[in-house]
């Protein structure tokens, strides 16, 4: 049977028409990633509009009983911008200074835009799905008079005419202002923990401060939501857990391991594409964490021994 009897023999990559060609653009491009990433945020706009499940309450409920703080320590605007734009204006001014290549310039962003989409959406989805009650939510719902205090209520109980204040009341878990901070702020204290090698062995401590100075500000954040009693605990740590880790995935998707001699400098678009399986992916990282030595000739084992000098006679 010859091979021009059937596409499924023939490699995608070397396939004519619409499939190959959207192939070969993907492979050569991050053209399927900026597709992803406009998902991601069309996504998230439409969690917006939906209405978070209800959990049931108690009047009587202390957790749910501190007040409502109308100005916010960090608000909203504030936390994109330290965040968000903070960590993009930075990487934008570093590759006008140092000119690292259009590529890695691309890649970095890249990175930093999907680690905090990724983290929002997922942040909003979970919060509509749990529904949790913040710690301020009596102040926010002002229940009708007479309201049984010591049995379970619903939502319909509330008076706030304000929905945008009332909605909020549900969505407490996980703590948006932290996941989104630990997001932006670990992916960029991963990238100057890249940059400055600062994982290589008897890295001196001045890095160091430097590059974890982010994740300083990512916790101050976090903790903020504590002090507005917006969230509890819980909801902080979780919430902080999550943007981290979505900031490595994100981060680890276009860099080598930060113990990698080469951290500094992203993988190529399509350099792990001939590899027979991803079990060799971590041989890889490992041969390239080695200083390469070049010899000719065999490779054999070189034993060396000090001769033993003999006194020379005295006349």
């Amino acid at each position: 049977m010859s091979q021009s009897s059937g596409n499924g023999s023939i490699p995608v990559l070397q396939r004519v028409g619409l499939a190959g060609a959207l192939a070969r653009l993907g492979q050569r491009s991050y053209a399927a990633d900026y597709i992803a990433l406009g998902f991601l945020a069309l996504g998230w706009m439409l969690i917006q509009f939906m209405n978070p499940f209800h959990r049931m309450f108690s009047l009587d409920n202390k957790a749910i009983m501190y007040p409502f703080a109308v100005h916010e320590r960090v608000p909203v605007l504030w936390s994109v911008i330290l965040a968000g734009v903070i960590p993009f204006g930075i990487i934008l001014t570093w590759s006008a200074m140092l000119r690292p290549g259009v590529q890695k310039t691309q890649v970095t962003v890249l990175g930093l835009l999907v680690a905090l989409m990724l983290t929002s959406f997922l942040t909003d989805l979970v919060k509509n799905a749990v529904g949790r009650p913040r710690p301020d939510l009596l102040s926010r719902c002002k229940p009708a008079r007479g309201t049984s205090a010591n049995v379970l209520v619903s939502w319909t109980v509330c008076t706030e005419t304000n929905q945008l204040i009332l909605q909020e009341g549900w969505r407490s878990f996980p703590s948006g202002h932290s996941s989104f901070s630990f997001a932006g702020l670990g992916y960029f204290s991963l990238f100057i923990c890249g940059q400055m090698h600062v994982f290589r062995p008897r890295t001196d401590l001045g890095r160091c401060l430097l590059a974890f100075f982010p994740l300083l500000c990512a916790l101050m954040v976090a903790i903020s939501r504590l002090d507005d009693y917006r969230h509890d605990v819980w909801d902080v740590t979780c919430g902080g857990l999550l943007g981290m880790l979505v900031a490595w995935f994100s981060y680890r998707r276009y860099y080598p391991p930060l113990r990698s001699v080469i951290c500094d400098h992203p993988w190529k678009k399509g350099e792990l594409g001939s590899m027979e399986g991803f079990a060799r992916l971590d041989d890889e990282e490992q041969a390239l964490s080695r200083p390469l030595i070049l010899r000719e000739g065999p490779v054999s084992e070189e034993t060396y021994q000090l001769e033993e000098t003999q006194p020379s006679p005295r006349v």
